[in-house]
């Protein structure tokens, strides 16, 4: 009989464990800073004001608002600056942040493959999508973010490079021997020409040039013409180097680890719409940009299909000597070369030159 009524106890007990309501988990408010090395002028910043941050909130709200962000926005390199970013993000210093790759080529060094690889595509839809593939397929290409604790939520990609100077350049041969800015691994696409690269950023563009300490500077013709370079480099020559990858909004891997799974999908599935986004918007603004600087006195050449080829072989074969680099420090950078090139060619480009063959 007690066996009895103990088989019914546990039963019971089972049975009220079922119809109890359970306390819905508790609503949490997370607490974010978001940051970058550029001001708001900038569209990888701007869409980051813009649109995903009030994207995340809207779709926080949407699922129930159980979860929700108070949000402090430091631009301009208020908290970190550029080439520091990656740090912060890593450190918590800052938990979402646009990572410049170009400015970090000693701890990125695959995702410079586009700026190792001159004369590619000035389609940047290409150039991220193909990067996107790397990513997901080449791990040490994935590793360079989550090893310093960042989970990159979007590709960013920047519209076709030319060169703004101070003097008329209509061939590769007109920049022998004049100074010239040149952001990262962007100075080996004058190498061998003359030119002397001069390391500097868009932050200091407009004053270098003022001043002397260089003549012209590579550059994107949406940046060209927000910072206004062509008030002291009034001559455009439309090189068009190809459009690149520059880099990525990424998220503290540990901050992000720490959103319930539904969290993390709606800042995975914002990251790829702001990826997407910010390509058009990079690619729309292009052509505008280039008739603004020029309705304001700036003198625009383009440079010819042939003389972008004498270009491109004049140079050394950058993008093998880097791949070679990279192999000998252990890194995949033969198949990350090789895997860049042929997505380019899978989406349809003809390249220049055939750096690989």
């Amino acid at each position: 009989m007690r066996v009895f009524k103990l088989a019914l106890l546990v039963v019971i007990m089972a049975t009220l464990a079922l119809i109890v309501p359970v306390a819905p988990a508790k609503a949490k408010t997370y607490k974010m800073t978001a940051a970058a090395g550029h001001p708001p002028i900038f569209l990888w910043v701007t869409l980051t004001r813009d649109f995903f941050i009030p994207e995340v909130d809207k779709r926080l709200a949407a699922a129930g608002g159980k979860d929700n962000i108070v949000w402090n926005q430091a631009y301009g390199g208020t908290i970190a600056k550029l080439g520091g970013v990656l740090e912060a993000v890593e450190e918590g210093i800052v938990d979402l942040g646009f990572v410049g790759t170009i400015f970090e080529a000693p701890k990125m060094p695959l995702h410079n493959v586009s700026y190792m690889t001159p004369f590619g595509t000035s389609d940047i839809f290409k150039v991220v999508d193909t990067m996107a593939d790397l990513q997901a397929n080449i791990p040490a290409v994935a590793n360079e973010w989550t090893k310093y604790n960042n989970v990159c939520l979007g590709g960013v990609g920047l519209d076709t490079y030319g060169i703004l100077t101070k003097f008329p350049v209509k061939t590769v041969d007109d920049i022998d021997g004049h100074k010239i800015a040149a952001p990262g691994p962007s100075a080996n696409w004058i190498k061998g020409t003359g030119a002397v690269a001069v390391a500097a950023n868009l932050n200091t563009y407009y004053n270098g040039i003022k001043t002397g300490v260089f003549e012209g500077t590579l550059t994107f013709m949406t940046a060209g013409a927000a910072i206004k370079v062509y008030e002291v480099a009034p001559y455009i020559c439309m090189v068009n180097f190809g459009a690149q990858f520059a880099g990525g909004l990424s998220v503290n891997k540990d901050v992000f680890e720490s959103f319930p799974p539904y969290m993390q999908k709606i800042f995975k599935d914002v990251g790829a719409e702001y990826a997407t986004k910010l390509a058009q918007a990079q690619t729309d603004k292009a052509d505008s940009a280039m008739k603004a600087m020029e309705k304001a006195g700036a003198k625009v050449i383009y440079l010819s299909d042939a003389e972008r080829k004498r270009w491109a072989n004049k140079l050394p074969n950058v993008p093998m000597n880097w791949a070679e680099a990279m192999e000998k420090k252990g890194l995949p950078g033969k198949k990350v070369l090789e895997g860049y090139l042929n997505g380019l060619r899978k989406r349809g480009t003809v390249l220049v030159r055939d750096w690989d063959k």
